[in-house]
């Protein structure tokens, strides 16, 4: 199936899996379509800058540049709680440079606010993971023994090799991993794949249920999940409500099909199971315009993010980019692991809500989603904060009126029961 954009797009459907990567060429392949169940990366372009020795890459050399902006020191008066230098290491985006005030989520303020009392595992069901990157090593989470080279998550795919090395040969988890992670310096990354290129769509999908009850079973914080299909599946829906039950927050991809899904025949799974601790996420690029293969509903849709070249972090230690509303939903995953973290009382709900409400209204967004607007880490942070107080005041006043309807007791005497 071909799809036209204003870029020259290649999109080839893998089994079930559709991948959507830029040509140079304007060359068009056909594979057959296994569409029941189908689970759609997310993914549409990539670009890959490498770093240390030079590797083979099978991209033709058109599509190959190197990242070479040198680091840079931020000075601040107001202290962090991370290092800000972090922004611009050369595995982040201009999701969160500090310098880009435009279309950034505000990174800064919400780092400026944060003070973590809580670790927050954000399990990232995907591709698998480089667990030598450096950019990520330190943030692995596994719930058995220490991480390591030979145990840094859980591979549930078709024909896996090694059940706790979930090696990462596409590269669409450690890129995941790294938005999550340039948001949330601290996050813990339980890595789960699912993904085999030579599986069906059905065996796929099949593999995400595992890594969902997985995931569930263990009460995993935050539950990233950058994949999706056109149609539902009964058993995923009841591992979500149970997710939902728990408190268990899933960020949902919105999807790569240049719908909007809040037509029925365009739904896309799990994002339009309607669930109210799912928040569903489509992209935006750096002119605030929803990229133009990004899926949208005004009532389906929840929140837009940065999703247009995203550089983060790619298998063997490189850094490169890729495009789509897979990326986003990571910068979405990351502020809402800086929000639980800071706030562990919050509800699964209740994060959504703020991350809704402090949304950035951009008339270009108003029509595509809910919240009318785009990821905001900062407004988020002091929501939260403010929410966190009014809550308590009211908590506060529940208490007084309770105390106050109390009837007054004398003090100092005791009153024993006569024997019948």
């Amino acid at each position: 199936m071909i799809k036209h954009s204003v870029e020259p797009c290649l999109c080839v459907r893998i089994k079930g899996v559709q991948l959507n990567m830029k040509s140079e060429n304007r060359t068009l392949f056909k594979s057959k379509t296994i569409l029941a169940s189908a689970l759609i990366f997310s993914a549409i372009s990539i670009q890959v800058a490498e770093a240390g020795p030079r590797r083979k890459n099978s991209l033709p050399a058109s599509l190959l540049k190197k990242v070479t902006k040198p680091a840079k020191k931020v000075e601040s008066k107001t202290k962090s709680y991370f290092d800000l230098s972090q922004l611009h290491s050369r595995y982040v985006s201009w999701g969160v440079d500090p310098e880009n005030k435009k279309s950034s989520i505000n990174l800064v303020d919400a780092w400026k606010r944060f003070k973590k009392k809580k670790d927050i595992v954000v399990a990232v069901i995907d591709t698998g993971i480089d667990p030598a990157h450096p950019f990520l090593k330190k943030n692995l989470h596994v719930n058995k023994g220490a991480a390591s080279q030979t145990n840094y998550g859980l591979d549930f795919s078709k024909n896996k090799m090694n059940l706790y090395r979930p090696s990462d040969s596409h590269g669409h988890g450690t890129h995941v991993s790294g938005i999550v992670r340039s948001v949330n310096p601290e996050v813990k990354i339980l890595t789960l794949k699912y993904y085999n290129p030579q599986a069906s769509g059905q065996d796929n999908l099949n593999s995400t249920i595992k890594a969902l009850r997985y995931a569930v079973d263990q009460n995993v914080d935050i539950i990233n999940y950058s994949g999706g299909g056109p149609e539902p599946a009964l058993e995923e829906l009841r591992i979500l409500k149970l997710a939902e039950k728990k408190g268990i927050l899933v960020v949902a991809a919105a999807g790569n099909e240049e719908s909007n899904i809040d037509i029925k025949n365009n739904a896309y799974y799990p994002a339009s199971y309607g669930l109210k601790n799912i928040i569903t996420v489509t992209a935006h690029d750096q002119a605030l315009r929803l990229l133009s293969s990004s899926n949208y509903g005004k009532q389906s849709v929840d929140i837009t993010a940065p999703g247009y070249r995203i550089r983060s972090a790619l298998p063997n230690g490189r850094a490169g980019y890729l495009t789509g509303t897979s990326q986003a939903t990571a910068f979405v995953s990351g502020v809402a692991a800086l929000l639980k973290s800071k706030h562990p009382e919050l509800t699964a709900a209740e994060i959504k809500e703020i991350i809704k409400s402090s949304a950035k209204k951009e008339i270009t967004l108003l029509a595509r989603c809910s919240s009318g607007g785009r990821l905001n880490a900062g407004k988020a942070v002091s929501l939260a904060e403010r929410y966190i107080r009014a809550k308590s005041l009211k908590r506060d006043l529940a208490n007084k009126k309770v105390a106050d309807r109390l009837p007054n007791k004398k003090e100092g005497k005791i009153y024993y029961r006569k024997a019948n």
